[in-house]
């Protein structure tokens, strides 16, 4: 049975450098869907529910329920902000989005956990059409115009996550938190 972390350990993980850290609860998963689970806790914006079915399978063994991001970063026509909540906190106009990306993603670490599926937070979200400019330069900047009105690129940052293990029946709630801020272990 996976259970949270004690405060011991997690100042360990801390002191080696990790900023975020995960914290499970286990508990069991048997009187309810995936779907279901998510119309419960996610269904608002910002939130989504991955199946992890795998070769052409019928049934994925775990079900991955992003909880509403109050973090995410949006490119939409040259223009890259990470929005927190309703706030830009950041905006780029001069940088390759995939460059800033990667950038992004290298300031967090985060230890390993075992027996939790490999995707249990981070980025998740899309990569639209127009996504490819910034891979093949030769297509240059011939945009179409927009008719849906959605982002290039939309990536929520997921720190609340719900995992559904669909064969032994058990959910995970996991929290990432961040050792920097006060009292993270007991507000997560």
């Amino acid at each position: 049975m996976l259970s949270t972390l004690s405060k011991t350990e997690f100042d360990a993980l801390a002191a080696q450098g990790y900023n975020r850290i995960p914290l499970v609860m286990e508990t069991f998963a048997d009187m309810d869907t995936p779907l279901s689970l998510y119309l419960k806790l996610a269904n608002q914006p910002y939130s989504y529910l991955l199946e992890s079915v795998q070769g052409g399978e019928r049934f994925g063994r775990y079900s991955i329920i992003g909880l509403p991001a109050t973090t995410r970063i949006v490119v939409r026509d040259e223009v890259l902000q990470v929005i927190q909540g309703d706030q830009v906190i950041e905006s780029h106009t001069d940088q390759n989005p995939l460059d800033f990306i990667k950038s992004y993603q290298a300031r967090f670490k985060t230890p390993p956990y075992d027996g939790l599926p490999r995707f249990t937070g981070g980025l998740a979200g899309y990569f639209g059409y127009e996504t490819i400019q910034y891979i093949e330069k030769r297509l240059g900047k011939k945009k179409k115009p927009d008719a849906i009105g959605v982002p290039d690129i939309l990536l929520m940052v997921s720190e609340e996550i719900a995992v559904v293990d669909n064969l032994s029946a058990k959910l995970y709630f996991i929290v990432y938190a961040d050792p920097a801020k006060a009292n993270a272990y007991e507000t997560a």
